[in-house]
């Protein structure tokens, strides 16, 4: 059994979803998590913020119900609109930083949804991810790793094959959260849920926490 976490990088629910996340993880240490793109803003939805009149109306209904924080300089960054997010991108990211540290993947996930939804970091700019790998404690090796790996054939295909999985699985929202067993799947949150409640779904599957 595991777990297989499907996000976006762009996505302010995904960003709401962290500390769930997190907690999730801590209570379930021995539970492996794929992390995987789901490629929200791809092709014709790859459209300047302005264009997605409802973010600040949505960010603040995240806020209320997660407690996540949104960052001055991503607020000024949608206050002035032109910024395009770029999920294709941003997918490659995490496929460099997830093959760089696979152990990390989750922690490394939700330092890259910080990078933009706190500090306002574009996920296509290498420079952001210099930051989160050196913050992380990568050597420098694994920081050049994942430089170098950016804009790679891999880092695409891997991209893209996250992609297919999501829709292979069924994930039509982000986040979501399912346990695997094989090609067997559970829910167990969509959009949003707290710890607790995976903790019950997780129940009758068999787990329970142990942290």
């Amino acid at each position: 059994m595991k777990l297989v976490y499907v996000f976006d990088a762009y996505c302010g629910w995904s960003h709401g979803f962290s500390g769930t996340l997190r907690e999730v993880v801590s209570r379930h240490p021995g539970l492996p998590v794929d992390v995987v793109s789901g490629g929200l803003f791809t092709g014709e939805r790859r459209v300047p913020m302005r264009r997605f009149g409802h973010i600040e109306k949505a960010n603040d209904e995240i806020a209320r119900l997660t407690g996540a924080r949104f960052g001055e300089a991503y607020r000024r960054l949608a206050a002035e609109g032109s910024f395009v997010m770029d999920s294709e991108a941003a997918a490659r990211g995490v496929a460099a930083l997830r093959q760089a540290a696979p152990d990390r993947a989750v922690e490394l996930a939700v330092a890259l949804q910080n990078a933009f939804y706190i500090d306002g970091h574009s996920l296509s700019d290498p420079a952001a991810y210099r930051r989160i790998a050196e913050t992380a404690g990568l050597d420098a090796g694994a920081v050049d790793a994942v430089l170098a790996a950016l804009d790679s054939p891999e880092a695409q295909g891997a991209a893209e094959a996250d992609f297919r999985r999501s829709a292979a699985l069924g994930v039509t929202g982000f986040p979501t959260l399912l346990a695997a067993d094989g090609s067997h799947t559970v829910p167990l949150a969509r959009g949003h849920a707290t710890a607790d409640e995976v903790d019950r779904r997780l129940a009758p599957l068999g787990i329970a926490p142990t942290s």
